[in-house]
């Protein structure tokens, strides 16, 4: 005769273990994602680190160039920038493996609020990387060419440049999860969408005190950050709104 107690110890034990054997699989499938996607990025690295450079390249002054100011920078920043694509490139799998992970835990609901907010959240996440590629950088480096000293060549190291672009697509890709950050404050009620609506005067000021933080100290890089960033916040009350009409009805009816 077993022990009182003994079975539901056991038991949730099991789970723990079951649990932990899950997480293992789907952290490994995760991995093998990104070393699939890294084959090709690895192959072609000085293609990729050439197309990234590019916007720079364009801009730069007539005999001007990129420079390396270490003896194995050659290899490595392009290595580096490989190994990130992958990660990017295999980012929405990984993701997918986190979510069959948690999925089996939240509610039906849950699970068809938390499907679109979580493939919008990937599409905006590149969608600002590109917006910062195509539309930010080039003016930025526009900027800074134009603004150099006279008699200072602008000759930039590929790994202080590959460090600056990164930093500056991830900033942008997460400031365009604003939509995203709005939909999930008002579902979990840590803010109401009565306060959203009400403080826009202060998002804005604390948009252009965030975009101040994040990009070059510059006019024209804060406000490429800023002003996207406040329309995404006005895109984030509507889909509120459209997907949370019955939690912002039960906080109205609390409020009046």
């Amino acid at each position: 005769m077993s022990e009182p107690g003994k079975e539901p110890e056991s038991l949730a034990e099991g789970t723990l273990i079951s649990h932990l054997l899950e997480l293992r699989d789907r952290l490994l499938k995760a991995l093998l994602a990104i070393g699939i996607c890294f084959i090709p990025c690895a192959t072609y690295m000085n293609q990729l680190f050439t197309f990234v450079a590019k916007p720079l390249i364009a801009k730069l002054p007539s005999g001007a160039s990129l420079i390396a100011t270490s003896v194995v920078a050659p290899f490595t920043v392009p290595f580096k920038l490989a190994l990130v694509a992958a990660v990017g490139l295999a980012m929405p799998y990984v993701l997918y493996q986190a979510w069959a992970f948690i999925a089996p835990g939240l509610y039906r609901h849950e699970r068809r609020f938390a499907v679109p907010l979580l493939i919008s959240s990937i599409i905006l996440f590149y969608a600002g990387a590109a917006f910062a590629y195509y539309l930010v950088f080039p003016a930025m480096v526009s900027f800074f060419v134009a603004t150099t000293p006279a008699g200072v060549s602008m000759m930039t190291d590929i790994s202080s440049y590959l460090d600056f672009i990164m930093v500056l697509l991830l900033a942008f890709g997460a400031a365009f999860e604003v939509p995203v950050a709005t939909v999930l404050l008002v579902w979990t009620g840590l803010v109401k969408y009565s306060s959203l609506t009400k403080n826009r005067g202060f998002v804005l000021l604390g948009i252009f005190i965030v975009a101040a933080f994040l990009t070059p100290p510059d006019a024209v890089s804060q406000s490429f950050m800023a002003i996207p960033m406040y329309i995404l916040y006005e895109l984030g009350i509507l889909m509120s709104r459209l997907l949370l009409k019955d939690k912002i009805a039960q906080q109205e009816a609390q409020a009046s």
